[in-house]
């Protein structure tokens, strides 16, 4: 018995070696539609590809749409698998990141030899799906990839003997400052549709003088689609309470277009007084649209927005330190499950 122990425990630490052992990413089938949250599990996933590692993103049924439409051929070159339906392999020097919000996922695979860590990149999403009381420590997930200091202090708050590390997003180089003058167009990005209808139609009603503003709903668009849109905007919208990180405002001020936000529930550790036009009440909104056009109309708009805005996009990661983070995260979970490994074939050596 002792032997064949000895026999899995060497392949394991070979695999993990070699960078053979799996890393099962979990990834929601957004219909082709854009979502930030999948577009940072690709990138995590392509990044750990380049380096020589065997990430492979798991879906849950066969007929999975994929991101190619919205975010990139590029990275439909990583392997793909259904877990409907498929035979799927998974061995003790593995690894499966799952996001926050399958906790029912969580309860079918607390019995798998593999490491489990959470991806939590909501902190509203966190017990969504978990019985009342369970917490991911009692399904066997002890480690957990977050996306901000802040969120990592509230999720920790809740969760309890679990360890966690940042991994902070970068905002891609689609999105670049404009070159050209705005138009009166208005990008509105909300979670709910009928959030982005309610202001428009508010909006025309109260203001009619400015029923000749267009707004344009961002929801559908690719990456590159969205990007071009910001060159001509002269403002954007953003309505989304259970935001964790805040991708597309930050996406709007790397394109030089300011933001006028609701604050979320989590409050984005990069959003600060001067870099936005952030409130707490959603039925205030469209006037301070209308406030917003009327300075830049008359060519009023507080230049120290500009300035902010700038200040912040320059604090955040680059791809490059991303990808290289990524990397190093990931080379610290195996290392570690590895050199667990070691100490037991150590203590199973000395037995024979």
């Amino acid at each position: 018995m002792n032997q064949e122990q000895i026999t899995k425990l060497e392949l394991s630490i070979e695999n993990m070696k070699n960078k053979k052992s799996r890393i099962y990413l979990i990834a929601q089938d957004t219909k082709g539609n854009a979502k930030a949250s999948i577009a940072y599990i690709y990138r995590l996933g392509l990044a750990l590809l380049n380096a020589g590692y065997n990430p492979i993103i798991l879906h849950e049924t066969p007929d999975y749409t994929g991101v190619s439409g919205w975010l990139g051929e590029e990275y439909m070159k990583l392997p793909h698998k259904s877990i409907e339906g498929q035979n799927l392999e998974v061995s003790p020097e593995d690894l499966i990141v799952i996001p926050e919000l399958y906790g029912f996922v969580m309860s079918q695979i607390t019995n798998l030899p593999c490491g489990k860590i959470v991806l939590c990149q909501a902190y509203d999403h966190i017990l969504e799906t978990l019985q009342p009381g369970q917490s991911w420590s009692d399904l066997g997930f002890l480690k957990c990839i977050t996306t901000s200091d802040k969120q990592k202090e509230q999720v920790e708050s809740i969760m309890r003997n679990v360890s966690f590390d940042i991994l902070k997003p970068y905002i891609s180089d689609e999105f670049k400052p404009q070159e050209y003058p705005a138009k009166p167009i208005i990008s509105v990005h909300s979670r709910e549709p009928r959030d982005t209808a309610n202001l428009i139609k508010t909006f025309y009603i109260k203001f009619p003088q400015y029923r000749w503003i267009t707004f344009r709903d961002v929801r559908g668009l690719t990456e590159k689609e969205f990007a071009k849109g910001l060159e001509s905007s002269c403002l954007s919208v953003w309505i989304d309470e259970t935001s964790g990180y805040g991708t597309f405002p930050l996406e709007c001020m790397k394109s030089n277009v300011p933001v006028l936000g609701l604050v979320p529930n989590v409050v984005p550790e990069w959003m600060s007084e001067n870099n936005g036009l952030w409130i707490n009440n959603k039925t205030q909104m469209v006037d301070f649209i209308a406030d917003y056009l009327q300075n830049w109309l008359e060519d009023n708009v507080n230049e120290n927005l500009f300035i902010e805005m700038k200040k912040t996009v320059d604090s955040l990661p680059t791809k490059e330190t991303f990808e290289k983070d990524s990397v190093s995260l990931f080379e610290k979970y195996i290392s570690t499950r590895r050199e667990s490994f070691e100490e037991q074939l150590s203590k199973l050596e000395t037995i024979e």
